[in-house]
């Protein structure tokens, strides 16, 4: 049976410029228009706030927890960005949902699988909200307890490897060009969201380029580096510090240079000024209090 309600919610983008509309119809598919940039961000406010944080809620936030949400915030600051392809027309999503890399570990052969969790309109979201939500998921998916990705998982357990190329196109056919929401057959809404967050820095690198997986009709693939200490020129002078790499591919078809740099700028400035942008810590750090007044 066919239920009413859409995969993605999604209203189409109607003032298409004619150099978009050309770049939709230079590339195929996400296989071709892949865009590679990196943005180094000096780190030390975002490891203080990290602190400050873990100690006033309890709760072990992680520098990906950070990313997740500047991601959102950034799309949200950038509706443009947020969106995605349907027989060749732009279309914008109605939310902002940012999916994350989940390691699992299968208990009984040791072998390890890659898995994907999904903040629901992580714009709208505390970083308590999230951390908690995002340990809810992952937790869920390493004890094989999450009913859709385990029917899933057997689903495409059963394909034999020469159709398994035929059928994931089949899926994303049905679930993105035709927009249903296959639910009813135990296939997630939307798993990966509008953007994916994959932390390389977890595995001990720098920067790493993630390609586009086309199925997905995910744009946006965020991958934060490892922090990592070396010389910054701050005020004319040099002195120790601690940046980290994120690096980003884009879909080039609809994402250019111009939101590129919105959602680097947007990443930055949260990250530079974590007390101001992320969630409010009542104890307010000494060296972000304001000075005394005689």
């Amino acid at each position: 049976m066919m239920h009413g309600m859409p995969n993605v919610p999604v209203v189409p983008k109607k003032d298409i410029t004619p150099f978009r509309k050309i770049a939709i119809g230079t590339w195929q598919d996400a296989y071709d228009p892949s865009v590679y940039g990196t943005v180094k961000i000096r780190m030390e406010k975002a490891l203080e706030y990290i602190e400050a944080f873990r100690a006033k809620t309890g709760r072990k936030l992680t520098v990906t927890h950070l990313i997740t949400k500047a991601v959102a915030q950034a799309l949200h600051d950038t509706p443009d960005a947020n969106a995605m392809l349907r027989f060749n027309r732009i279309w914008l999503r109605q939310r902002v949902d940012i999916g994350l890399q989940v390691v699992m570990t299968d208990e009984a052969t040791g072998k390890v699988d890659l898995s994907a969790a999904k903040i629901q309109d992580a714009d709208k979201k505390s970083l308590v909200e999230i951390i908690d939500e995002l340990e809810a998921k992952a937790k869920l998916i390493r004890d094989r307890k999450d009913p859709a990705l385990e029917k899933t998982r057997q689903s495409m357990g059963m394909i034999p490897f020469m159709f398994m190329n035929a059928f994931v196109k089949l899926l994303s056919f049905l679930l993105y060009e035709l927009n249903l929401d296959l639910r009813w057959a135990g296939l997630p809404a939307d798993p990966f969201g509008s953007a994916f967050v994959t932390s390389i820095g977890s595995l001990g690198l720098h920067v790493a380029y993630v390609p586009l997986v086309p199925y997905a009709h995910v744009p946006i693939l965020v991958a934060p580096g490892a922090v990592e200490d070396e010389p910054v020129v701050q005020d004319g002078r040099v002195i120790p510090g601690k940046t980290m790499s994120v690096s980003a591919t884009f879909d080039h078809r609809f994402i250019d240079g111009f939101h590129a740099a919105r959602l680097a700028k947007t990443m930055k400035e949260m990250l530079t000024d974590p007390f101001n942008r992320f969630d409010k810590l009542t104890d307010t750090p000494a060296a972000e209090k304001p000075a005394a007044t005689a």
